[in-house]
């Protein structure tokens, strides 16, 4: 039995349905078909949008760094408010970090910059244009050697394994 293409973007459609009903505040029938309508003409253009498709090789690697990142979440967040909330005299300076990057997927940088952002404490970054350079903003740099250690051992390794 041959699989219809539009199975795939089932899911796509049915987000697009919701958020334009959402949207509307409404279900009249109307509404429904101009949802579906668009929700189809949107997902049948989402492929061409997006040519590199993401391969990840190790998907156990990945539940592995997605843990680590919420415990790095919490934890970050935790020293973050004893920052804020802390004596001024124990606050560091802020400042600009630039880590040089050995990872190439797109998929994977774009990781990397998702994860380096949602940690607390990183308030910033940017890839430089030929993507080998990340720069970061930090809220306490102490010790840039150990920031850079950090990124590139505990996500840049791992989504290297992941990606490439």
């Amino acid at each position: 039995m041959k699989r219809s293409p539009y199975r795939s973007l089932l899911p796509a459609v049915l987000v697009l349905l919701l958020v334009w009903l959402l949207l509307n505040d409404s279900v009249s029938t109307g509404h429904v078909l101009l949802g579906l309508l668009l929700a189809f003409a949107v997902a049948a253009m989402l492929p061409s949008a997006r040519p590199l498709q993401a391969r990840m090789r190790r998907p156990l690697l990945a539940i592995r760094l997605l843990l680590r990142v919420l415990a790095d979440v919490l934890r970050s967040n935790i020293a973050v408010v004893g920052i804020v909330l802390g004596p001024e005299h124990r606050r560091e300076r802020p400042g600009f970090i630039h880590i040089p990057l050995d990872l190439r997927d797109p998929h994977g940088l774009a990781v990397l910059s998702m994860i380096v952002t949602a940690t607390p404490g990183t308030v910033w970054a940017e890839t430089s244009p030929d993507h080998r350079e990340l720069t970061l903003h930090i809220l306490e740099l102490k010790d840039e050697a150990a920031w850079q250690r950090t990124i590139k051992e505990r996500y840049e390794r791992p989504l290297m394994e992941i990606f490439e």
